[in-house]
């Protein structure tokens, strides 16, 4: 078979395919738009407005978060067909997934300094995730549910979606502007708040390392280091979130 860039951006097309060689603007505008009714039906039409308890209404945000990025990798995926390959969904190698685990830890640390800096400047400290503590206290089985949920089906989701569509769809343009667009895009999706940072740190370090490694799966690596701290946190120190 040929030979690869890193970032695909000069992967040609199997021979007699009509197919693009990476996603582009249809998947992007396709993929975000499915994301966006995902939510809007949850926010409508889900356990949202229910009167759950809150370990119940914890573990289904927590849930929701991973379905709607497959959802919206999902409708993407559909636009035109393709091999997953071309979003990034590919086999890797274990120094990847070592890399992939080490920039979650780097993110975990940049990361809180960051929010700690903001916190400290503004005074602005309200965590949009308090129902993620939640459900990660409310026994056993809530707490293996949070982690399975938060590090599990969440980065997948995820980075599918961001990294997989969009950083893939983007670095057409350069590796600025993929990793850094894409990121952008992933952090204001989880709403201005003091999440957002977090997000871009995390972004960032998963968009780079998918494109360097040219597979999606050190990025999921990446977020499912950051995302296991909250379950871990509550275990460890029986941590009741913020408030």
């Amino acid at each position: 078979m040929p030979p690869t860039h890193p970032d695909h951006s000069r992967v040609p097309a199997p021979a007699g395919s009509t197919s693009p060689e990476r996603p582009g603007w249809p998947e992007i505008a396709v993929g975000l738009l499915a994301t966006v009714v995902a939510i809007a039906a949850a926010a409508l039409f889900g356990p949202w407005g229910l009167d759950l308890p809150p370990v119940a209404h914890g573990l289904a945000l927590t849930a929701w978060s991973g379905v709607v990025g497959l959802v919206g990798f999902a409708a993407a995926a559909m636009v035109r067909i393709r091999s997953w390959g071309a979003f990034g969904v590919r086999r890797t190698t274990w120094r990847w997934m070592l890399l992939g685990l080490a920039g979650g830890v780097v993110a975990l640390v940049v990361k809180a300094a960051v929010i700690s800096a903001i916190t400290a400047l503004t005074g602005f400290d309200s965590d949009p995730q308090g129902a993620y503590y939640e459900a990660a206290g409310g026994g056993v089985l809530p707490l293996v549910l949070t982690f399975l949920f938060l590090a599990v089906l969440t980065p997948i989701g995820e980075e599918f979606l961001f990294r997989g569509v969009v950083a893939n769809a983007l670095l057409r343009y350069g590796p600025v502007i993929g990793v850094v667009s894409s990121s952008v895009v992933f952090a204001l999706f989880h709403g201005i708040n003091i999440i957002l940072p977090a997000a871009l740190v995390v972004g960032l370090i998963a968009a780079e390392l998918m494109r360097r490694s040219g597979s999606v799966w050190p990025a999921v690596a990446v977020h499912a280091v950051n995302n296991a701290a909250l379950p871990l946190l509550v275990l460890l120190t029986g941590y009741a979130g913020p408030g």
